[in-house]
């Protein structure tokens, strides 16, 4: 039976990097209220909030397979979800200036008979930022629909110095561990795109 790939996130970014390693997907945006995640340890939350987004997503037959994601930024092991104000992503910013914190995305996929979720983390380590840098980058959109107030493909790639880890778990899909799990729901690339 032919499989059909289910992305539950209307995330430009996931749906970037699944068009990337050319796996055809129909996107399916579950919806779920967040807000009832109230786990505070960063590894934790995002694999419940992966699962909630994956449960939350209907399958409509056998041949679905649902892939749900979350991405946080955990500084000193607090949580930095979307800024919502200039002053919260200035915050961010300032504290995430000249040390390392971590990027953790969670992962579940689902099928009507088998269900499977992890984990990935990164480190990230940023330059140390001036007030000039910071508030020239908060004056654009890109900081306010990103976990941490930064998109590492975007302008935010200027501040980062190193990363140790999948640069994908960053970006909000690893998706070289997700195109190998993804082989025992029998879904591969589209090889014959490359």
């Amino acid at each position: 039976m032919k499989k059909h790939f289910i992305l539950a996130s209307s995330s430009p970014r996931r749906q970037a990097l699944l068009q990337q390693v050319h796996i055809p997907f129909t996107v399916r945006k579950p919806d779920v209220d967040e807000s009832q995640v109230i786990e505070s340890d960063p590894e934790e939350k995002v694999e419940q909030l992966a699962r909630l987004k994956g449960l939350a997503t209907t399958l409509s037959n056998e041949s679905e397979v649902i892939l749900s994601a979350d991405t946080v930024v955990a500084y000193k092991n607090k949580i930095f979800g979307k800024p919502k104000s200039e002053q919260d992503a200035l915050q961010m910013l300032s504290l995430l200036s000249g040390s390392v914190h971590d990027v953790y995305t969670g992962v579940m996929l689902r099928s009507a008979h088998k269900e499977e979720i992890f984990v990935e983390k990164t480190k990230v380590e940023f330059w140390p930022l001036s007030n000039a840098e910071i508030n020239s980058y908060i004056a654009t959109d890109e900081p306010y629909d990103k976990a941490g107030a930064y998109g590492i493909q975007s302008a935010g790639a200027m501040f980062v110095k190193q990363i140790i880890g999948d640069y994908f778990t960053v970006v909000g899909l690893p998706i070289s561990r997700v195109c190998r799990e993804l082989k025992y729901f029998s879904i591969q690339p589209d090889v014959s795109e490359f």
